[in-house]
C-alpha cells in the first residue's frame, strides 16, 4: 500500500500578466476551476487572486503529475474563458510558466490565510515582486533573464 499527501500552491498568469479577471466574474471561473481540479480526483482547498494572476492550493492525486494537471488546467480554463468572452473580454491566453510548490499538511492553514487575502495583500506589493519573493523564500534559482518575460 502507497500513502501520499500531496499538497501544491500554484500560481500561474494570464499573457503578459494582463489583468482580464474582473472582480464581478472572477466567481465563475473559480467555480470552473473547483469542478475540473474534482475530475482530475484532487481537492480545491483554496483559490484566491486578483485580475492578472491566481493562486490555488490543492491536493492530486500521485497519478497525475503536476506538468500534466497544469497543461490540462490551462487548456480547460482557456477554452472556458474564450467561451464566456462576455465576461473575459480581454483575455487571450495563459503565460506559458507556473509556479508550484509543495506544501506540508502543517502549512495549510498558513496558505490557505495569504490566498484568501490576495486583493488585500497587493495593496502593498506587485504581482512580480511577491512571485519573485515565493520562489527566493522556497530555494528556487530564479534566471532574472527570462522571469515572467514571456
Amino acid at each position: 500500500m502507497s500513502y501520499t499527501q500531496l499538497f501544491y500552491h500554484i500560481v500561474f498568469r494570464p499573457l503578459n500578466s494582463l489583468p482580464v479577471i474582473t472582480l464581478e466574474h472572477e466567481e465563475v471561473l473559480y467555480k470552473y476551476i473547483w469542478g475540473f481540479v474534482q475530475n482530475k480526483k484532487g481537492t480545491l482547498f483554496r483559490i484566491g487572486g486578483i485580475s492578472d494572476h491566481l493562486h490555488l492550493l490543492v491536493r492530486l492525486p500521485p497519478t497525475l503529475a503536476i506538468s500534466n494537471f497544469m497543461h490540462d488546467l490551462k487548456i480547460a480554463t482557456h477554452n472556458f474563458m474564450r467561451e464566456h468572452k462576455k465576461e473575459f473580454p480581454y483575455f487571450e491566453s495563459w503565460g506559458k510558466s507556473y509556479c508550484a510548490i509543495t506544501c506540508s499538511s502543517e502549512s495549510i492553514p498558513k496558505v490557505i490565510d495569504y490566498i484568501k487575502n490576495q486583493k488585500e495583500h497587493h495593496r502593498r506589493i506587485s504581482f512580480r515582486d511577491e512571485l519573485l519573493n515565493l520562489l527566493q523564500e522556497n530555494g528556487i534559482t530564479v534566471n532574472m533573464e527570462y522571469f515572467l518575460k514571456e
